[in-house]
């Protein structure tokens, strides 16, 4: 924790609002002291006099004195962050969570699934392993939004494979005018995967109906429970296990997780 009170959120300044997509934006945020986190953990973002919701930072670990929230607005609370300008002072607490275990990494391939906003926390991974590639064999992205104009961080697009080891497929839901890449649910782009499946973590996250299928499908072609991690950013509170909102089985997400391995949860009956 960054306080000694874990419920004293660390006042950070607003330096930027990119707009993503018409209703997602990024917040790049400079917290007062450096906030240090791993691929994966969750903050708490707090407006003032509003209230908080948990992110998962999308920017790279490497830069903790500036952070990058990437919010989708789906209510109140995310609706008055949107209205945020550049100046504002904003809240962050935490980090909470265990995070993506990059040390068990080493000598494996990466797939990466993201799905709508869930490729924002996947990108906090993607940068960190990016950064130092060394032990990784390979990264594999995919990716799919709805529509084209849901698509996230569409620059970067470009950008990611021209790593040697890294290779990034997209899609949308449905054919769109203007639109000449892969159409389709972003299951349809593991279908005859090329990668070393019995040697490959994957490392899933979207809305829960497609955290659903996207385990089914990577079950379905040959991967083991142990090899797909979810990252399950729902319901989480007050991020030390105590509210006891984000459990499945005997799991507090926000404790065990946001990003958990599937092995662990399979057999509970709320895990998606």
């Amino acid at each position: 924790m960054i306080s000694g009170n874990p419920y004293m959120p660390i006042p950070a300044k607003l330096a930027d609002v990119i707009d993503e997509t018409p209703t997602i934006k990024t917040f790049i945020l400079e917290p007062d002291e450096p906030m240090a986190f791993r691929a994966g953990q969750f903050i708490q973002l707090t407006l003032p006099g509003v209230g908080e919701a948990p992110f998962t930072p999308s920017s790279s670990p490497s830069d903790p004195g500036r952070l990058a929230i990437t919010v989708l607005r789906t209510g109140a609370v995310t609706e008055r962050f949107h209205e945020c300008t550049v100046g504002q002072t904003l809240g962050l607490r935490g980090p909470f969570g265990k995070g993506y275990p990059i040390e068990e990494l080493d000598g494996k391939e990466v797939l990466v699934v993201g799905g709508g906003v869930g490729l924002a926390p996947l990108r906090a991974l993607i940068l960190a392993l990016l950064g130092d590639m060394k032990g990784v064999k390979r990264m594999s992205i995919k990716y799919g939004a709805r529509c084209m104009e849901e698509l996230l961080y569409r620059i970067q697009y470009d950008d990611w494979p021209t790593h040697k080891k890294v290779d990034f497929a997209c899609t949308i839901d449905k054919p769109e005018n203007g639109w000449d890449g892969h159409t389709g649910v972003v299951t349809t782009l593991l279908k005859d995967l090329d990668v070393d499946k019995a040697n490959t973590h994957a490392f899933v996250c979207g809305p829960g109906v497609m955290l659903k299928f996207t385990t089914f499908t990577l079950l379905d072609e040959g991967f083991t429970p142990d090899q797909i991690f979810l990252s399950m950013n729902r319901r989480m509170s007050c991020g030390m296990g105590k509210c006891g909102r984000c459990n499945i089985g005997p799991f507090y997400l926000c404790k065990d997780g946001p990003d958990i391995n599937y092995a662990k949860i399979k057999d509970y009956p709320n895990v998606f």
